[in-house]
């Protein structure tokens, strides 16, 4: 039995990161969505930022919460530096009422996050994107051309314990106008919840 998940895993974890969404390279579409502070947000509002980190995350996932802080301090560090950080929940709350938008904007203020937190209502956005785990992070260029795409890091139990910042080192070849080595990396994390269709 435990082979057979093992291949179950294994299948479903290349099938599902090779058959949709973006590539490093392709252009991503801009959205709309609100936010937990009322405001409805889009990359166009940020002009002359010099790229953008959307993270996709949630409030339920064990692993989301993990990264809680480290999204924090990404959001802090970079935006000095001309990023922005869009943070999207894709879960549907009728499937995970722990990921409604009351709830987001309770654990926003609880954590203090100073990123916008967004709502992918009616789950449009995260489909086009290919993010299939929470947290799933995608690092775009200033004209939304996708470079990387994947883990934040490589140490998700421990936060003290990472020895490669993927997504800083991404971030770091497109301040040098290089591609990222790796430009794509296996998100760790929960799988989203997709509303089941009727």
């Amino acid at each position: 039995m435990s082979l057979l998940f093992q291949f179950l895993f294994l299948f479903t974890t290349l099938f599902s990161t090779s058959s949709n969404g973006y590539k490093p390279g392709d252009t991503a579409v801009d959205f709309n969505l609100k936010s937990v502070d009322g405001k409805m947000y889009s990359m166009a509002n940020f002009k002359d930022a010099k790229g953008y980190i959307v993270v996709f995350t949630c409030n339920s996932c064990p692993f989301a919460v993990k990264y809680e802080d480290r999204i924090n301090e990404l959001a802090k560090k970079y935006s000095k530096k001309g990023y922005v950080l869009l943070a999207v929940n894709p879960n549907d709350p009728t499937m995970k009422p722990e990921d409604s938008y009351e709830l987001m904007k309770e654990r926003a203020n609880d954590k203090g996050f100073v990123f916008p937190y967004l709502f992918d209502e009616g789950q449009k956005i995260y489909p086009q994107y290919g993010a299939t785990k929470t947290p799933h992070a995608f690092l775009l260029d200033k004209n939304r051309v996708v470079k990387y795409i994947g883990a934040i890091d490589d140490n998700s139990e421990d936060a003290s314990m990472v020895k490669e910042k993927y997504l800083e080192n991404a971030i770091a070849a497109m301040e040098k106008g290089i591609e990222p080595t790796p430009s794509v990396t296996k998100a760790i994390g929960c799988s989203i919840k997709a509303k089941k269709q009727s």
